[in-house]
């Protein structure tokens, strides 16, 4: 088994709010006075877990608390998790920016890290020049790194705007270099942050293809945060998922990320009106709705490679009528997917309660989120008696391992339906 490289043990890391460094003068000295006398900074049971979305009592918060977890060499450890979750304030720990309130992170090996666009780069210095300061941090000499120069310049695609200083280069171009610099001067740890999210969908997948080379080839260790789910599943062989400074889960990366997604307060998955919330009219009213899977049992995201359905149960109240149960899908854009209803062949309805299943076949909405609108209607004459227009949301995800194409970045496209191909040599 390979050795650990990278130890977390009860970290935490504690800010006061609306101050620079640890707090006021009187703090401070209260903190050295407590420490002199080898007594417990009395400051660390104060604080309150690090929730933006919430107005707090005191002044301290707790950006990390209580974080421990090993990687291996060789691993690709993601993290996921909201913004505010911990996570840059994790990964500057491990990068030797900032220091922890308390706890411990061993970390063995040369580390390099892309925290976020310009860090490590000096702005009036050129690409050449800021490529030979990055290694001269890392502990390389010239030579070595003269003789990764033309592949990290190649990489990165800058050769025209090599002897500019970075100040001039796009956001893009900061970030190409950058990458092409962390991955190609051979650290054993390799800590990128979101910054992939500058890129163009061509440099990503560029950028994805090296960071599965450095961990697979050449045995190096790779921590990735990312909001990409699918570059996610594609990269990471495990994920810590955090929130509000804490890790809620770590294992398997498809696990996690179903965890993550199903967790969020935009998800809705499964939906029951009480009585006075009901949509509808004197004729027809929505009861419940819920995401299911093949077997019909409650889902909390579709598999893009199994069949799910969505269900959703109605009252008739009036005989007479004939309530024609539709659904309108779109994705995060707002963009309109598709429509959908029952046959209008159906007979009049009796009154009663009704349960209408709408069936997604495998291999057909492409991952992402989507808002399911649901609805029922009459046609003649034209009557709407109830439309939900959010009254499911809920995500698409991919078992990367079962991607029949070597390409591992995001797919364009809302739907990605499965055709048939033919492709013969013609001479």
């Amino acid at each position: 088994m390979p050795p650990v490289v990278i130890k977390v043990e009860n970290l935490s890391k504690q800010y006061r709010l609306g101050e620079v460094s640890t707090g006021s003068l009187a703090h401070d000295i209260n903190r050295l006075w407590y420490k002199v006398r080898g007594k417990e900074d009395p400051y660390l049971k104060l604080g309150e877990e690090n929730d933006r979305t919430k107005k707090g009592e005191s002044d301290y918060v707790w950006a990390l608390r209580d974080v421990s977890f090993d990687v291996r060499q060789g691993d690709i450890l993601g993290i996921i998790g909201r913004n505010g979750a911990g996570k840059s304030t994790l990964l500057k720990i491990l990068s030797r920016t900032t220091t922890p309130t308390s706890g411990t992170a061993k970390i063995k090996g040369r580390v390099a890290s892309l925290l976020e666009v310009g860090t490590g780069f000096h702005p009036e210095l050129s690409g050449r020049d800021n490529i030979f300061l990055n290694g001269a941090i890392l502990g390389m000499s010239r030579n070595e790194i003269r003789k990764k120069f033309d592949e990290i310049v190649d990489f990165a695609g800058v050769e025209r705007y090599i002897d500019t200083p970075v100040k001039r280069y796009s956001s893009g171009m900061y970030v190409r270099l950058a990458f092409g610099v962390a991955a190609h001067l051979e650290p054993e740890i390799l800590i990128v942050d979101e910054v992939l999210a500058v890129g163009d969908a061509e440099f990503q997948k560029k950028c994805l293809g090296k960071m599965k080379d450095v961990s697979g080839n050449e045995g190096r260790t790779v921590l990735f945060v990312s909001h990409n789910m699918t570059a996610m599943n594609s990269l990471c062989d495990s994920t810590i998922y955090m929130r509000n400074g804490q890790i809620v889960a770590m294992g398997e990366t498809t696990e996690i990320i179903n965890a993550y997604l199903s967790s969020g307060s935009e998800i809705s998955t499964r939906r029951i009106w009480q009585n006075g919330t009901m949509p509808g009219d004197e004729v027809a009213r929505l009861l419940k709705a819920r995401l299911i899977d093949k077997e019909g049992n409650d889902a909390d995201v579709v598999d893009f490679y199994k069949e799910s359905g969505m269900e959703f149960t109605y009252e008739v109240l009036k005989d007479g009528y004939n309530p024609i149960p539709n659904l309108h899908l779109y994705n995060q854009k707002g963009d309109l997917v598709l429509i959908s209803s029952e046959s209008i062949g159906t007979p009049l309805s009796s009154k009663g309660i009704y349960r209408a299943i709408m069936r997604i076949p495998p291999h057909f909405l492409n991952d992402g989120r989507y808002i399911a609108g649901i609805a029922a209607s009459t046609l003649i004459p034209e009557r709407v008696h109830f439309y939900e227009p959010e009254a499911l949301i809920f995500d698409v995800i991919e078992d990367m391992n079962l991607r029949d194409t070597e390409y591992r970045g995001v797919i364009p496209g809302t739907v990605r339906p499965k055709f048939q191909w033919e492709t013969r040599k013609t001479n």
